[in-house]
């Protein structure tokens, strides 16, 4: 760019008179840059129309082309208090009776209260050994109790560190939903779906399990609990052999996987204290003087370093080398202290090991120890089987607890009797969804037919996104011929207000598909299937037939002719007193209804896809040219950059003229001043 001067010498307006010069050229540019834009604004108008049109065509029109969408059911209840039904298209036309006679329920337990030592109230994080019963006893380390629901049966173990909380999770855990409420002082358990087959039982796994679960409240005795009971009182010899061996097998299982967790731990911890060990060395050694893994070394060491370290820490103020004292002790500190934390972790994982061994040997067997220990367990879980189930009669749970057992829903239907686990039933095309139970002589009725009121709203959803879409094409190719309105510069911008602006801009855009060629030829297409004539069981048929018809060119709102009304409709306030001639069509000859309607949407649907179906100027799903209105519209960014290169070229060219006038003119002046100093003036 050309060094730019003011007209210094010349006392001329220089910047004024170049932008007059480049004024044409400049307005050139700008007439490129609004006919982009306006080229923008039409892509985005178009691109607006043409998803309109899709979403009629993927929408409300695809709907009406398959017969299958015509045959819709709805169902009639004559107590929708007690009972919902969902009815599918395959549900048979018919009048059926329905008596519910049970719903379906969750088990739950509601337990008694529970009493801590000495008449405390408890908490989550009570130990449960702290619960006491009526005879002031608490609850024993190694009670065991097992939780059996949907098939899984999980043994809980009380120790000294169970809480009231651990024990909420552990029963989590066994698949039932359980909570312990603070105020009340009562646990409470729940199945974790409703019926029969999610219901859960808890039983003594040995006498102090038993006398555990009376104080914690949720001892009970019912029918499905003396099941569980019998299943061990009752099993022969080979089914206890077998169930401690399945115990064992387990046992061993996960005795071996802990091994070899904690090995490989160890084997890592190990690694770490090497690395400790050789970085302390070197970094704290002293050349060998303190070893960090001589235990003497660090004794010694950190008696040193905990001195020294509480002496500078005391101190008001700190020189430079006592405060990189004081940082070098700490770090050393952390060294020794890291070092000792790990091998802390070995040495615990040392101790599992050790105890671990005493169940498993190393080829992964049981050892006799672990043989006996499962033994006596399931023979004490055998025994408090046998004494409960052999005396059920007398036993008497815990004194204000309360179990709600899981029960399936129970309906009958023409009196054939169904069951659920839940209270919804799917049977012959309806979805039967119990909310209470009948009355003893009582029977709802449940009525199935045709929807003909389906049928009418998908027609008329239809209908009416057709009518406004065509209003809108109709509108937009109609629109007001405006002169004088292009694109506004952004210095044409600064001088106007936003409200001005807008409305300027809305004016240009309101007109930009004015007489669009192919906005015609898309609408006159779909006005040209909508007035056609279909064959329907041998008569030619209109949509005027079935009471469908435009509002007439007198009487229609300006862009509002090609709309059309249903007769009868509650919405359409100029046809709502008429005869609803389309839902009377639907109740008396269906057939002729979908015979009519399928044709018509088939039709304009296949015309709409022909439209939509993509070409060298268009993309599939577009009946406008994107593609070619795209590469107008990059054509003009190339013919404006071109333009603004000249521009820019022809601004500068007159920026150098001047500027050598100036500096002919400074010359001048040069010598005059020179030649006449030579002649003596001033």
């Amino acid at each position: 760019m050309a060094m730019r001067v003011s007209g210094l010498m010349s006392g001329l307006d220089t910047e004024s008179i170049i932008q007059q010069l480049v004024a044409a050229k400049q307005t050139k540019v700008d007439t490129l840059k609004k006919a982009q834009t306006k080229q923008e604004w039409k892509q985005e108008a178009w691109k607006e129309l043409n998803a309109k049109i899709y979403k009629l065509y993927s929408g409300t029109l695809s709907n009406l082309t398959f017969t299958s969408s015509f045959v819709k059911k709805t169902t009639n209840v004559s107590n929708s208090n007690l009972v919902s039904v969902v009815t599918k298209d395959t549900a048979m036309d018919s009048v059926q009776n329905l008596k519910i006679n049970q719903l379906a329920k969750a088990g739950y337990l509601t337990g008694a209260a529970v009493k801590g030592a000495g008449g405390e109230k408890l908490s989550s994080s009570s130990k449960i050994t702290d619960i006491v019963g009526a005879d002031g006893n608490g609850i024993e380390v190694g009670s065991k109790f097992e939780v059996n629901t949907k098939g899984k049966k999980t043994e809980i173990t009380i120790d000294e560190n169970t809480t009231i909380s651990s024990l909420v999770n552990q029963l989590k855990a066994a698949g039932v939903s359980a909570n312990f409420d603070a105020g009340q002082q009562r646990f409470y358990i729940g199945a974790s779906a409703l019926g029969e087959d999610a219901d859960f039982t808890i039983i003594g796994s040995n006498s102090e399990g038993t006398a555990a679960l009376d104080k914690l409240g949720i001892l009970i005795y019912d029918d499905k609990t003396k099941a569980a009971y019998e299943e061990y009182a009752t099993m022969s010899d080979d089914d206890i052999a077998a169930l401690k061996q399945s115990r064992i097998d387990a046992r061993v299982a996960a005795y071996v996987a802990e091994r070899n967790s904690l090995t490989e731990k160890n084997a890592e911890l190990t690694d770490k204290v090497n690395d400790c060990v050789e970085a302390y060395n070197y970094e704290y050694g002293q050349g060998g003087t303190y070893d960090l893994s001589i235990e003497d070394d660090r004794t010694d060491r950190k008696g040193f370093l905990d001195s020294e370290i509480s002496r500078l820490e005391a101190l008001d103020t700190l020189s430079a080398d006592e405060q990189s004292d004081l940082v070098h002790y700490k770090a050393e500190m952390s060294y020794i202290n890291g070092y000792e934390e790990l091998q802390k972790d070995i040495k615990a994982n040392d101790k599992r090991l050790a105890e671990i061994a005493l169940s498993v040997d190393d080829d992964g067997n049981a050892t006799s120890d672990l043989i006996s220990e499962v033994g006596t367990e399931v023979d004490q879980k055998i025994q408090e089987a046998r004494d409960i189930y052999n005396n059920y009669a007398s036993k008497v749970g815990s004194v204000g607890a309360n179990k709600q057992v899981g029960q399936n829903a129970e309906i009958e239907l023409n009196g054939v009797l169904y069951t659920s686990s839940s209270n919804t039933f799917d049977i012959n095309g309806l979805t039967i969804t119990c909310n209470g139970e009948t009355a003893a002589n009582e029977v709802i009725t449940l009525t199935t037919k045709n929807d003909t009121s389906g049928i009418y709203d998908m027609i008329k959803s239809f209908i009416t996104e057709y009518s406004a879409l065509i209003n809108e094409m109709d509108k937009l190719y109609n629109a007001t011929l405006v002169k004088g309105y292009e694109p506004l510069t952004e210095d044409e911008k600064y001088a106007m207000s936003d409200s001005e602006i807008e409305k300027w801009e809305t004016t240009i855009k309101d007109s930009l598909l004015r007489r669009d060629s192919t906005l015609n030829s898309v609408a006159s297409a779909m006005k040209e299937i909508m007035m056609s004539g279909f064959e329907v069981n041998g008569k030619k048929m209109y949509l005027y037939d079935f009471g469908i018809e435009t509002m007439g060119y007198f009487n229609a709102a300006e862009n509002e002719k090609n709309a059309y009304h249903i007769y009868g409709d509650e919405d359409d306030e100029a046809f709502k007193n008429e005869t609803n001639k389309l839902m009377a069509m639907i109740n008396s000859d269906p057939d002729a209804v979908v015979g009519f309607f399928t044709q018509l949407s088939q039709k304009l649907s296949g015309t709409m896809f022909d439209l939509m179906r993509g070409t060298e100027f268009s993309s599939v799903y577009k009946v406008y040219d994107d593609k070619k209105m795209k590469e107008e519209y990059d054509d003009y960014t190339t013919k404006i950059a071109d333009a603004e290169k000249k521009l820019q070229e022809y601004e500068d060219k007159w920026y150098k003229k001047f500027a050598a006038m100036e500096t002919a003119m400074a010359k001048m002046q040069s010598n005059a001043s020179a030649v006449t100093a030579l002649l003596g003036g001033s």
